[in-house]
């Protein structure tokens, strides 16, 4: 078996440039020089007789054969990686990463959370958030839940959650001023988010009112803080359900108009192909499914 295998050092620092599409970047993560780094990817390209790079001045690029091989490359590190943290861990509890995007992680998956650790005990979990491309994320992690679906070479991924969206405000808002149909948004503050950008041109379009211009209009970086903002009553944003079903059904926020409703990218899980193996990973998985499947189905809009 030792004789089939390359270098493994050669293939961490292959794996590492790879993944970060940087030799010094894979230097950076691995302690080691720049140098050092693309000695070992030629020692590996001239013991596998192909080329896996292409470079062009200062800058490195995968060829068709190097992508090919990096998803088979990180489907055998991450089996070896997560046999060795089965092997080393000191007690029966597994800990396991999940990296999530903020806004599912803070009104979606949080509030829900205490029923996986009721059911699964033994397994601990470490909650990351996110918006970058899981391929380029800084730490590693067992389970990813982006918008999807997506090309995520060398995972395996499933859409669990479908969502929509509505006009959103807080009830304190509408007492001062009702929003009755689209018209009347002409009188309110629309709550943008970076994250969003066409959002709301995407469904006053859809309502017939592509031309609407608000009162004002008021920008945050990331959607959550527009979702704070409207619960806050600072204006109406434009919000996913049934993320938020929870909010409306706590009085915190109201979705006053019921049409038109306008359905967006839903929500995915992703692990490692390699990863599947874990019976805790599988578990977190199908509890995602099992969670988005029990919830109560909107009413019909129409």
């Amino acid at each position: 078996m030792s004789q089939t295998l390359p270098p493994l050092n050669a293939l961490r620092a292959f794996e590492s440039a790879a993944r970060l599409e940087s030799f010094s970047a894979a230097a950076n993560e691995l302690f080691v020089t720049h140098g050092a780094i693309s000695k070992q990817i030629r020692q590996l390209e001239d013991w596998l007789g192909v080329k896996l790079f292409e470079r062009k001045g200062g800058r490195v690029k995968l060829t068709d054969t190097g992508w090919r091989y990096l998803v088979q490359v990180q489907d055998g590190l991450d089996i070896i990686a997560n046999a060795t943290a089965q092997l080393r861990k000191p007690s029966r509890q597994r800990r396991l990463t999940i990296n999530s995007t903020p806004t599912l992680a803070m009104h979606w998956l949080l509030p829900r959370l205490s029923r996986f650790q009721h059911d699964y005990p033994d397994v601990e979990l470490r909650l990351m958030t996110s918006d970058r491309d899981i391929g380029r994320l800084d730490a590693p992690f067992d389970v990813a839940i982006r918008r999807g679906p997506g090309d995520w070479p060398g995972h395996v991924s499933k859409p669990f959650l479908d969502e929509w969206e509505l006009p959103l405000c807080s009830p304190r808002l509408l007492e001062r001023m009702p929003l009755r149909d689209v018209a009347d948004l002409a009188r309110h503050t629309l709550l943008l988010a970076d994250t969003r950008p066409s959002a709301w041109q995407r469904w006053l379009a859809l309502a017939g009112m592509a031309d609407l211009k608000p009162a004002a209009t008021q920008q945050f970086d990331h959607f959550y803080l527009a979702l704070q903002a409207a619960m806050d009553g600072l204006g109406v944003t434009l919000g996913p359900l049934p993320m938020m079903q929870a909010e409306i059904e706590a009085g915190r926020l109201v979705a006053p108009l019921p049409l038109p409703v306008v359905p967006v990218r839903g929500y995915c899980w992703i692990a490692a192909r390699g990863a599947m193996n874990d019976p805790a990973v599988a578990a977190f998985c199908q509890w995602l499914e099992d969670s988005a499947a029990a919830m109560v189905p909107a009413q019909d809009a129409g």
